[in-house]
């Protein structure tokens, strides 16, 4: 007979015990982390009931680090060994933090490739900063939940690239969190609004934090999130709306910026800020600068940050362009991030889009719930056919061929995850190597683009010009993160590279790669059609100084052979200039008048390789 266990009211065990999953909000500003439990989804608080952890990092005396609101007190006393902001770092290196000297007054290093902040305890990039933060947040969530977490969800700004997302992970991998996934900010709000519940339709999620915006278009059928169209600045946000306030009172004080010591530059950005928020619910606000008190009005302010919400309304207008949408086609408007409460933020969107945006849930913790419900999915608590989510690359992935030029292997706003391959061959005869260069971005030539990563393929077996097959597959995962590999199909050898992020990305490299693409189309369009002629002129002008050079004297006249070096030099003449249909027209005439050589050629080397056999030898082959 077996036991029967007895337990306690309201105390036996779960037959099935939900998994401790949690999604992580790693704001710029402030973070978050929420979970799902029988009633729901809900964000967790600290001891002291606070739901918000400020993304802010204090480096003391004898290793003692503090993040959150211990660090905030130490922002104004300790303002160098105190790092803020520190997600508008991701990615970057050392040569691309000057555009925000005004933002982040701190002693700049390079680590690893990284920029990094010069502490009392040495360089701290911004990995190591980040990680602080996410361990604070699972350290709550496994005290609140009480055990460990079987990983988490994690969101990112739908425009972060490859850099910004591996140094995300790579920050979770040092906090020791198993990451679930992550997640674009602006898919975790829909979630979080369960528009999966919703009709079909169109949504446009707004998302301005406070270092970075995105815009998402998504489209709902059936259930399914699909993101038609991404666009953002990653190095925009309510920190900036914060500087024009300060910038207003340097310029009604009449002092220059470069003369205020790092203390006192950081107490005028918190006043602004302050400021600022003051300004959501009231006609103005008072700013004290030393010892003077300076009068905002609402109507100031909202002069004052205008230009930096036409930014915004700007990447919008583009996220619909590539759509293929019209405003008047976004059926819902979701608002996410604390500098949405700004009312001249709403007031604008509400005009461009023409119907009132959504803002029940508290914009600061709509993401962390969308994440926390998506990894209660991953985490096997509910049906994974319950919700599906499409993210879409930001920028097109290729890489270079001859000429120069980039060749687009999987194009941008292509949903994710998703593989694709090309077959490549040889330029020269007998090549047995090829260095493989990945790219990103839009443009025709490879100098306009962004560098990923060059790795090489080596072994492949001699063959002549064009005859070996090389694929090359693109691969990109649930995070947007990439990996390459190419083989040689005959042989069947391979090299593979993992993308890893250069950290080189300078401030709105992605915007300028966006908006050059399309000024400079046609521009494009006309210089790839003449590299491509270039390409082809220079192998026919290969190809036939090589023949020329081994079988010229014995096959031809001197006629015909100084006949054929002619129409060469006309060639390469063309060659050298700009008109494309020259090019090509310069190639069918060197091909036209060549081609009685290049069938002697054959002629000859069938001879030569039926010489010394008789016919009865191939019959008795064939029998």
């Amino acid at each position: 007979m077996a036991l029967l266990q007895i337990s306690e009211p309201g105390l036996s065990p779960e037959p099935h015990a939900r998994k401790r999953a949690v999604g992580i909000d790693l704001g710029t500003t402030n973070s978050l982390v929420a979970t799902v439990r029988e009633q729901g989804a809900e964000t967790l608080p600290d001891l002291a009931g606070r739901h918000i952890l400020p993304s802010i990092v204090h480096y003391g005396e004898e290793h003692q680090i503090l993040v959150g609101h211990d660090a905030r007190a130490r922002v104004t006393e300790d303002p160098l060994n105190t790092l803020i902001s520190v997600k508008r770092l991701m990615g970057r290196g050392k040569a691309d933090v000057h555009t925000l000297d005004g933002v982040m007054p701190y002693n700049f290093a390079d680590k690893e490739g990284m920029a990094a902040i010069q502490t009392r305890q040495g360089a701290v990039s911004p990995v190591e900063a980040s990680a602080s933060i996410l361990k604070e947040l699972s350290d709550r969530a496994q005290e609140t939940l009480g055990g460990s977490l079987v990983g988490a969800v994690i969101t990112v700004p739908a425009y972060f690239d490859d850099s910004q997302r591996q140094a995300t992970r790579d920050a979770a991998r040092l906090a020791g969190i198993n990451v679930l996934r992550l997640l674009n900010e602006p898919t975790a709000a829909a979630v979080a609004y369960g528009l999966d519940q919703a009709e079909e339709g169109v949504i446009a999620v707004y998302d301005l934090g406070g270092g970075t915006f995105d815009i998402s278009v998504l489209r709902i059928s059936k259930g399914v999130f699909e993101v038609l169209a991404t666009g953002g600045d990653t190095a925009l946000g309510g920190d900036d709306f914060d500087q024009a306030v300060v910038g207003w009172v340097l310029e009604q004080a009449g002092v220059a910026a470069n003369t205020l010591n790092a203390s006192e530059l950081r107490q005028l950005s918190l006043s602004g800020c302050a400021a600022k928020e003051a300004l959501t619910t009231a006609e103005t606000a008072e700013i004290l600068f030393r010892e003077k008190s300076y009068t905002l009005s609402r109507d100031s302010f909202n002069e004052l940050v205008d230009p930096l919400v036409d930014r915004t309304l700007k990447a919008c207008r583009r996220a619909l362009r590539d759509a293929g949408l019209r405003a008047d086609d976004v059926g819902e408007v979701v608002m996410v991030g604390g500098s949405t409460r700004v009312p001249r933020v709403r007031e604008r969107v509400t005009e461009l889009l023409g119907r009132k945006p959504h803002v029940d849930i508290d914009p600061d913790r709509v993401v962390a719930i969308g994440a926390a419900m998506q990894a209660d999915i991953l985490a096997g608590n509910k049906p994974a056919d319950e919700m599906l989510l499409l993210d879409v690359i930001p920028l097109s992935l290729g890489l270079e061929t001859m000429g120069g030029l980039m060749e687009k292997v999987i194009h941008r706003n292509t949903t994710i995850p998703v593989a694709r391959a090309q077959e490549f061959t040889t330029f020269k005869d007998g090549q047995t190597a090829m260095s493989i260069h990945v790219l990103q971005g839009e443009r025709e030539l490879i100098q306009d683009n962004r560098s990923l990563a060059r790795f090489s393929l080596r072994g492949i077996p001699p063959m002549p010009a064009g005859a070996a097959k090389i694929r090359v597959t693109f691969q990109v995962d649930a995070d947007g993160l990439l990996s390459v590999r190419a083989q040689e199909l005959s042989s069947g050898i391979e090299s593979e590279v993992q993308v890893k992020p250069s950290y080189g990305l300078t401030d709105g490299e992605i915007t300028r790669m966006l908006q050059e693409s399309y000024t400079h189309a046609v521009d494009d369009k006309d210089l790839r059609a003449l590299r491509e002629q270039q390409v082809e002129a220079d192998r026919i002008l290969d190809a036939l100084n090589v023949a020329l050079e081994a079988d010229g004297k014995a096959l031809l006249s001197e006629q015909e052979f100084n006949g054929l070096l002619a129409e060469a030099e006309k060639l390469q003449l063309a060659r050298n200039g700009s008109d494309a249909g020259a090019i090509k027209q310069a190639i069918d005439a060197t091909s036209k008048a060549s081609d009685f050589f290049a069938a002697r050629r054959m002629n000859s080397k069938i001879k030569t390789a039926l010489s010394g056999h008789s016919v009865n030898e191939f019959e008795n082959k064939a029998e």
